[in-house]
């Protein structure tokens, strides 16, 4: 069976990229020298001694440390890569990701408006006055809230990275 390279999503590869974070975290703070364990492989007047469990080897610990930190700056130079190559269409103006990541924040903030929006356009609001009904139009119509806010969600989904995970 012939294996074929399947490039990662942007929104793959960053999920990605956290899984080896929280790897390299956790082996880290497994190492005697991190700030964690500073004091358990020491002496303690109240703990005694620490030392490494029988079942943890220190040498592969460190080894697969090594591998997950190559493989996290791999991935991360095809996500820069890809931030700089892939440009998209913001507000009729043609930016690489690079650019458009300084945006997301926004973006992601503008996602909880276009929530409140689609909150606030799906119903309108009545003032009963005088025995007749006034209804106030919403700023924003229901349909084009709901489509602002599927478009500012989809925008991780369209772009993919170069890189292949061993």
């Amino acid at each position: 069976m012939e294996d074929k390279k399947k490039p990662l999503y942007l929104y793959e590869a960053l999920e990605l990229r956290s899984e080896y974070d929280a790897r390299i975290k956790t082996l880290k703070d497994c190492l005697p020298e991190s700030k964690q364990n500073k004091n358990r492989f020491s002496f303690n007047q109240d703990d005694g001694k620490y030392r490494a469990s029988s079942d943890f080897d220190l040498a592969s610990a460190r080894k697969d440390l090594r591998k997950i930190e190559l493989k996290r700056r791999k991935l991360n130079g095809s996500i820069q890569r890809a931030n700089f190559n892939h440009c998209i269409d913001f507000n009729g103006e043609a930016v690489n990701l690079s650019e458009a990541l300084e945006t997301r924040k926004a973006l992601n903030e503008q996602i909880g408006e276009f929530h409140n929006q689609v909150v606030s356009s799906s119903c309108q609001k009545v003032i009963y006055k005088e025995g007749r009904d006034i209804v106030e139009e919403n700023e924003i119509s229901y349909a084009d809230a709901v489509k602002n806010l599927e478009q500012a969600r989809l925008a991780s989904f369209e772009t993919s990275v170069d890189f292949q995970d061993e």
